[in-house]
């Protein structure tokens, strides 16, 4: 199974991710996850993103696509993977397209998972507040909204037109959402 997870920062994707690739038996591939990895450890990588976290703006393409066709040429990706947070541009769908088809399969879905703006504004100032997030400050999570709602929304039409769209309710209990998104992804066939 080759899926994407998508919805604004704040809706609950990485959450979401690791429960759907542990039931498929993917790996769950977040850009988040291994850019904080590259930061924490210091890697050119890690200094160059850094600032674009910090300021809430996403780290330019060429540096996240050459992360993730790195990343799903890992062996444990060979079956299928789960991308959170990626792609987030145009440019990025055609990257992904590409390093897709090189490996003789196709994308099977894009899980949409649809939030109250406000709700999420909240649910990030509480993670910061619990995990000391210093990177979800208001002013950033309000930036990183409307650079979604101008980069990234534009890829739900893309991906609706394929027909390869699931929208999910993300509202509600984990429990819920996950159980919501098991059900739509029942219904999808696998390259």
């Amino acid at each position: 199974m080759r899926l994407i997870m998508m919805g604004p920062p704040g809706a609950g994707k990485g959450t979401q991710a690791k429960f759907v690739a542990e039931h498929f038996g993917i790996p769950a591939i977040s850009t988040g996850d291994i850019f904080r990895a590259n930061v924490s450890k210091g890697t050119p990588l890690g200094v160059k993103a850094q600032g674009y976290m910090d300021a809430g703006e996403y780290v330019p393409d060429e540096v996240t696509n050459l992360m993730v066709r790195n990343r799903i040429d890992e062996d444990d990706a060979t079956p299928g993977f789960l991308l959170d947070g990626y792609p987030r541009t145009l440019a990025q769908v055609e990257e992904l397209d590409g390093m897709i088809k090189f490996t003789g399969h196709s994308l099977d879905a894009v899980v949409v998972l649809t939030v109250d703006a406000e709700e999420i504004v909240q649910r990030l100032l509480q993670r910061a507040e619990v995990e000391g997030r210093a990177d979800d400050t208001e002013d950033v999570i309000r930036r990183r909204q409307e650079i979604y709602t101008e980069q990234t929304e534009p890829l739900i039409d893309v991906y609706r037109g394929r027909g390869l769209l699931i929208e999910v309710d993300g509202m509600g209990e984990v429990a819920d959402v996950t159980e919501r998104i098991f059900a739509a992804l029942d219904t999808v066939a696998q390259s």
